[in-house]
């Protein structure tokens, strides 16, 4: 079996559609900017549109942008699957039998130890990526801490919490909550940064609506420099 990646982060969601990609799109510039070797990996996506003959995965193709541009798409996604569906039921409504281990070998493969690796799941934590297999059980397999990326709506307590008991149940490690699109069509009463700092015990990240290149930056600022210190070197 490959061995673990030392350094990167597993982003996943408390559902499909919380903005993924678009936090991870952000995480990949600002490492990027940094001068980090950050290697993106969307394993398999679904809902691929065709362009020019082929699937087209626009979320990979949007990470594999926002870290440079340095590799070809083929190895930031490998495998693409055209139903809007989880991937497990959309490969097998293509008749394509989607294991575990290639997904898992999709992340790794070519990707330097001193690299940082960004992997983005399909869909939330407890959702099927591949015949028999959960996101879950990818970032188990990789053994990256998570960034948990949730939106702030009604109801994200419940699921952000689900989700986070869920991923340390599995012995992983919580990186950071994103609360992603602060300040969206929210009820002015409510306050599910606080509530979620309060139940979780540390602090969550706040993604504001809206917000430019920059701001995304500062909202993930404790991030970026918790990496720094787990960069091989020693952040050097």
């Amino acid at each position: 079996m490959e061995p673990h990646p030392s350094f990167g982060l597993f982003v996943t969601g408390t559902d499909t559609g919380v903005g993924k990609t678009h936090v991870g799109t952000a995480l990949a510039a600002a490492l990027a900017a940094r001068g980090v070797d950050v290697r993106v990996r969307k394993p398999v996506e679904s809902g691929c549109a065709p362009r020019e003959g082929a699937l087209f995965p626009a979320d990979a193709d949007a990470l594999r942008r926002a870290a440079g541009a340095r590799e070809p798409l083929q190895s930031v996604c490998r495998y693409r699957l055209a139903a809007p569906l989880s991937p497990e039921r959309a490969a097998a409504l293509e008749g394509i039998a989607l294991e575990l281990d290639m997904l898992h070998r999709a992340c790794v493969d070519a990707v330097p130890p001193e690299a940082c690796l960004l992997v983005e799941g399909a869909g939330g934590f407890y959702s099927p990526i591949a015949r028999g297999a959960l996101n879950a059980d990818l970032a188990v397999r990789l053994g990256l801490p998570v960034l948990l990326v949730t939106a702030d709506r009604l109801g994200t307590i419940h699921h952000t919490l689900l989700a986070a008991e869920a991923l340390r149940a599995r012995g992983l490690r919580l990186a950071a909550v994103v609360l992603n699109r602060v300040g969206a069509d929210v009820d002015r009463e409510m306050d599910n940064a606080g509530e979620l700092e309060r139940w979780l015990g540390h602090a969550v990240l706040r993604f504001p609506h809206g917000g430019d290149a920059a701001a995304a930056e500062r909202a993930l600022a404790p991030l970026l420099a918790a990496l720094a210190e787990r960069r091989p070197g020693g952040g050097q």
